[in-house]
Parts: C-alpha cells; sequence; structure tokens
C-alpha cells in the first residue's frame, strides 16, 4: 500500500493487513488467557484490550502530521514498521509450562462450553456495537445540532482517551473485589441509559465524559469469559468461536444501524440502537452463568452392578 496507488492493490493490502490482524488478535487473546486464567484475568484482558483505543488515539495524534508532511505512503510504512516491531517480540514469547496439552485433544469443545463461548462471543460483539456507535454517528449527531465536524469530532474523542483510562481501572476493580459481572452489569446499565440520553439531551459533553468513564468497566470481565470454560488444549478454537461472533456483530452493526438512521431520518436512531445492544449484554451475562452452572452440575451417578439402591 506504500509502493503503489492502484486501488486493486490498495484493496489487496487492505484485506491482507485486515485477516492477519484478525488472526493475530485470536491468537494473541489466547496468549494472555494461558497466563492470566484463573489469577487477575480481568486486569490482563482490559490492559490487553487497551491497546487498541490506545493505538488509535496515538494514531489519530501521529499519523496525520506523518502524512502531511511525507505522504500517504510513509503513514503506511510507519504501520508496517510498528507491524515488524510486533513481530520481532512474539519472537522472543514464551508459553506457560500449563499449556503442553496433547495436540489430539486441542479442537474437542464440549457442548456446554461451545454454548458458554458463543455466548460470551455474543456479548463481546453487542457491547462493541453499542460502543462503536458513539464513533460511528456521534459526530454525524451533533453536526445535526450544528456543531462544526472539527468539534464534533474532537467532543467524541473524549470517550475514547477516558476509556484508555477506565478499562483498565475496570479490570482491576473486578478482579480486586471478585466481582467481575456485578460491575459489567451495572457499567453495561449505565452506558445504555447514557447512549439513549445522548440524542435527548443538551449536556453532551457531560454525557461523553461519562460514557467514557463507564464504558470501559466491562472490557477486563467480559474478557475475561471464555476464560472460565476454556482449558489449554481448546483456548485456541474457543477464542476463534468467540471471535467469529464479535466480527459479525461488528460486521452486521453499524450496517443495521446506518439502514436505520437513514429511515429514521437522523442519527439518534443509531444511538439507541446502541443502547439497545448494550442492554442486551447484562441477560446475556445471567445466560453465560447459568450454562456455567449447568455445566459444573455432577451428572446423575449410576449404581455398579449388585449393589442395592
Amino acid at each position: 500500500m506504500a509502493v503503489t496507488d492502484v486501488w486493486g492493490w490498495q484493496m489487496a493490502g487492505r484485506l491482507a493487513s485486515g485477516a492477519g490482524g484478525v488472526l493475530l488478535t485470536v491468537q494473541l487473546t489466547k496468549m494472555g488467557t494461558d497466563w492470566f486464567a484463573g489469577k487477575e484475568i480481568a486486569t490482563a484482558m482490559a490492559i490487553f484490550v487497551n491497546s487498541w483505543p490506545a493505538g488509535v488515539g496515538i494514531s489519530l495524534l501521529v499519523l496525520p502530521a506523518i502524512g502531511t508532511a511525507y505522504g500517504a505512503g510513509a503513514v503506511f510504512l510507519s504501520a508496517g514498521a510498528l507491524t515488524a516491531i510486533g513481530i520481532v517480540l512474539i519472537a522472543f514469547y514464551q508459553p506457560p509450562p500449563t499449556t503442553t496439552a496433547p495436540a489430539a485433544a486441542a479442537a474437542r469443545l464440549d457442548r456446554p462450553a461451545q454454548l458458554a463461548v458463543i455466548v460470551a462471543g455474543l456479548i463481546w460483539g453487542l457491547y462493541n456495537v453499542g460502543f462503536a456507535m458513539i464513533f460511528s454517528f456521534g459526530p454525524s449527531l451533533l453536526a445535526e445540532r450544528g456543531w462544526g465536524i472539527a468539534a464534533a469530532g474532537s467532543a467524541i474523542s473524549v470517550v475514547m482517551w477516558l476509556s484508555v483510562l477506565s478499562v483498565p481501572t475496570g479490570g482491576y476493580l473486578a478482579d480486586r473485589f471478585k466481582r467481575p459481572l456485578t460491575l459489567a452489569i451495572v457499567a453495561s446499565l449505565i452506558v445504555a441509559l447514557l447512549l439513549a440520553s445522548l440524542p435527548r439531551s443538551d449536556a453532551v459533553i457531560a454525557i461523553l465524559v461519562l460514557i467514557g468513564l463507564a464504558s470501559g468497566f466491562p472490557a477486563g470481565p467480559i474478557m475475561g469469559l471464555p476464560a472460565r470454560v476454556l482449558g489449554p488444549e481448546t483456548r485456541a478454537i474457543g477464542m476463534g468461536v468467540f471471535y467469529t461472533l464479535f466480527y459479525a456483530a461488528m460486521m452486521l452493526g453499524p450496517a443495521v444501524a446506518g439502514r436505520l438512521a437513514k429511515w429514521g431520518g437522523g442519527a439518534g436512531v443509531a444511538l439507541d440502537l446502541g443502547a439497545l445492544t448494550v442492554l442486551a449484554c447484562p441477560p446475556l451475562m445471567w445466560l453465560f452463568e447459568r450454562i456455567i452452572a449447568l455445566r459444573r452440575r455432577p451428572g446423575p451417578t449410576i449404581p455398579a452392578a449388585g449393589s442395592q439402591s
């Protein structure tokens, strides 16, 4: 992408980098889970997830200046150089000694574990759909109210910068007080209320600040859900299922929101959809807990031959 302006090669570069990014995300999530399953998993996953808003924020600050000074090719080369550093770091990674399960068992998930991972993926996908509505349609909402494009973008960016602080804070609190789902449920309800309030209130900055402070709290606890049902031998396939649901939701959610916004005549409809997707997360968290409880329940025992009942 750095050396050509041909549209076909540009699209090929995007597809290749996007596919690599997906595969890397799945594998890095498994690597983090391998090290922290049963320990400070919410904190670890929060720090891991936080790399996304932090990286986006840094890119928004640095890459435009590079592009203005040296052109778009320099932007792609800069991103490629950072990726190369990541490759070098991966070369030094060592798995924990507890992840030496037989390869033959690596692709088998029992049915309750499958259902639990599917539900966890839906939770993460739906929550991120709601979060994405802020960045996808928040600027349009403010522009409809007469805000300038630059001012609208700056106001919405407050959410991302505050989430950089709230994501690891939420993970730490979840591990500190041993109530990760309680924290995630309360924070999700607050975020849903704030998303629904944004199109209906003039206190835009206050609502955006509150969204930024609350929206990061569920990230670590939600990302820690798969670790509760996946052993070392099933984490690779399990994380693949988890992220399949996540990416499917992230692909469909904005598309549906765009159609609803066009049909409803304003970006506020998309924010309402985001509130509903976030509101769907607490019931799914309850369902996840029920699946876990049933999975742990011992099955009936069969008396030995000749024994008396």
